[in-house]
């Protein structure tokens, strides 16, 4: 008898300039959206064991996530070897902190599980983006890390933006 489904859902960024997350959870797999119908990517994860691995997006407008992902630890790598950006998170009591994209140029994870539900930001106070995201009995930081792929998703959609409203000629 497979388990039933746990919906996660939640938001990430602001009301105008952020994006939805719906998910299903069966225990083994998940998939949902990030974003909305038009401007938004899929996400398929599948965990087996320790071991994540799967697709946010399309082939073409896409990124890969693989990596492992124990009760404790998140240590996934989104994209390439080249152009990716690897996710490193702690669950420590209710608290989910890590890093996303690395030392130097990346973002830190700051969220705290309450119940059912996480919450806080990913980046800093003034390039960072809020986090809110219920997740019923799916692990927490399967949540955490939907939460981060959710982010990277919604930053490479505005860095397209922001390029393409540069490179149009003006008038």
């Amino acid at each position: 008898m497979s388990q039933p489904e746990v919906q996660i859902t939640g938001r990430i960024g602001g009301i105008t300039q952020g994006y939805d997350l719906h998910a299903e959870w069966d225990g083994a797999a998940l998939h949902g959206r990030i974003g909305g119908r038009f401007e938004g990517k899929d996400i398929h994860l599948t965990v087996q064991g320790e071991r994540v691995h799967g697709r946010i997006g399309g082939h073409f407008d896409g990124f890969d996530a693989s990596g492992d992902l124990s009760p404790t630890r998140v240590e996934v790598r989104l994209g390439g070897r080249i152009e990716g950006d690897d996710v490193e998170l702690t669950l420590d009591g209710s608290q989910i902190h890590g890093r996303f994209s690395g030392r130097i140029m990346g973002k830190d994870v700051r969220l705290q599980t309450s119940g059912a539900s996480l919450a806080g930001r990913i980046g800093g106070v003034v390039d960072g983006k809020d986090a809110e995201i219920s997740f019923g009995t799916a692990p927490a930081l399967l949540a955490a890390l939907c939460a981060v792929c959710a982010y990277k998703a919604l930053e490479d959609q505005q860095a397209q933006s922001s390029s393409a409203a540069s490179s149009s000629p003006s008038t």
